[in-house]
């Protein structure tokens, strides 16, 4: 065992299966206290069992860890606090939770139902919330502590994901406005955007060049946890998105205005049309070409006699 995350107490959502669970596995192998939370359910939404992170905290207790468990439904602002308050009275403390617990409800947006928006946004988004909401509140109150959100690549946008790709963005605004508010308490908040072989993987319809295993995403995550993670110039690492891929580490830009044009007196329809393309003009959006590459690759797979591509 290391000692990276040394006396910590973690919290890790969604940690029955999948990258939460490696999380979970990997906070404890680096000295953490766990307290595993899991719903228990399927990917997407359903058929929720407490043996699911039961089940993880036998594997911790079993290589000589410490943890408990808590199958409550982060989605509501009950669960989240359950999740704190339990680590306060099993531990007296809570030094970092990390938000991975999530579900998919694909359907292209002129066909998606509210029951497949709310869901999706109420696992992600809202079971961020609640858990940063009652963590900061005792983080605050200890003058220390780290927040992890898991975003997604897909915060760019989603032919058939309206609904997750909205959540996974709003994860992203959430960590930092949670770095922005708490930074003077001493705690920090951050998102990782994984892609690894995962339940939620495999659904993918297309190959995935950079994919890596769990483990990868977990060891990411444990470094942000421990008070290792600092940049260069030894100021604690805070408000930062970044993608952990088999081999590769990417940070996220922050958002910014690319490009601004002024002109005098009052703008009207036709003064934008004239100004706005040859001076403010716009910034290309990479996923629209991924998607017409798709969409071109399809169409060439269809026709007879034609080459096969992707996995073969």
């Amino acid at each position: 065992m290391g000692n990276f995350l040394a006396d910590k107490v973690i919290a890790v959502t969604g940690a029955g299966r999948g990258i939460g669970r490696a999380v979970a596995l990997a906070a404890a192998s680096e000295g953490a206290r766990l307290v595993v939370n899991d719903y228990g359910v399927s990917v997407a939404g359903a058929e929720p069992s407490s043996e699911v992170a039961e089940a993880v905290v036998k594997e911790i207790t079993a290589a000589g860890g410490t943890a408990v468990s808590v199958a409550d439904d982060i989605s509501t602002m009950a669960g989240g606090q359950r999740i704190v308050d339990t680590a306060l009275a099993e531990y007296g403390r809570i030094d970092g939770v990390v938000c991975v617990a999530g579900i998919l409800r694909e359907r292209m947006l002129f066909n998606m139902a509210e029951e497949e928006w709310d869901p999706v946004l109420a696992t992600h988004l809202k079971g961020t919330f609640t858990v940063f909401r009652a963590a900061s509140a005792a983080m605050r109150n200890q003058r220390a502590g780290t927040l992890i959100g898991f975003t997604s690549g897909n915060h760019q946008g989603s032919v058939s994901q309206a609904n997750y790709a909205a959540a996974k963005g709003g994860i992203i605004s959430l960590v930092r406005s949670a770095a922005l508010g708490l930074h003077k308490y001493g705690v920090t908040a951050n998102a990782v955007a994984p892609v690894a072989r995962t339940r939620m993987s495999a659904s993918v319809p297309v190959e995935l060049k950079e994919i890596g295993e769990p483990e990868d995403v977990a060891a990411l995550v444990v470094y942000l946890l421990s008070d290792r993670a600092r940049d260069e110039g030894g100021q604690p690492i805070t408000g930062q998105v970044y993608t952990v891929a088999g081999p590769k580490i990417a940070v996220w830009a922050q958002p910014r205005e690319l490009r601004a044009g002024y002109a005098e007196g009052p703008w009207t329809p036709q003064r934008i049309a004239d100004f706005l393309p040859g001076t403010v003009g716009t910034d290309p959006m990479p996923m629209l070409a991924r998607v017409a590459e798709m969409a071109r690759a399809a169409a060439t797979q269809d026709r007879p006699n034609a080459p096969r591509t992707g996995r073969g």
